[in-house]
This record gives structure tokens, sequence and C-alpha cells, in this order.
């Protein structure tokens, strides 16, 4: 799937946010992004891929977290 198609399908569904995240990695802004391993990024598991694959072409790193290491970045207060 190529990329304008991709936006396409995001912007069908109103995926903004997805969008938003796309078009931080095109300018430099998003480098880094922590997933829940179990959960991804979308329902949709073959756009989940497709917007990971996406992501990762762009420069980003994808960092999974177990379920209980996302509980574990609040305790620093």
């Amino acid at each position: 799937m190529t990329k304008e198609e991709l936006l396409s399908i995001l912007q069908e569904k109103e995926m903004t946010e997805v969008i938003e995240l796309i078009e931080d990695a095109e300018s430099g802004d998003l480098e880094e992004l922590e997933l829940v391993e179990s959960l991804g990024l979308l329902r949709d598991e073959e756009l989940n891929r497709e917007v990971l694959q996406l992501l990762e072409s762009l420069g980003v790193t994808i960092i999974y977290l177990k379920g209980d290491e996302e509980d574990g970045e609040d305790e620093e207060e």
C-alpha cells in the first residue's frame, strides 16, 4: 500500500490523530513511539501494520512495552 493510499484510508476513517503522527514523523518531530505490544496503534490489524511500517520507514523507532511497563513511568512523581 502506498503512503497516499494509506493516508486516504485514514482520512476516510477520520483518524486525524494517526495522520498527525505521520506528519510529525515526516517533519522529524517524532523520533520514537511507545506502544503496548498487545494493543498496537490501531484496532484494524492490517491498517496498524501498514501505519507502523510507514512510521518506521520515516525513521521512527517503535518501542514495544509489555502491559505492566506503561504504569511504571507514572511512578516517578
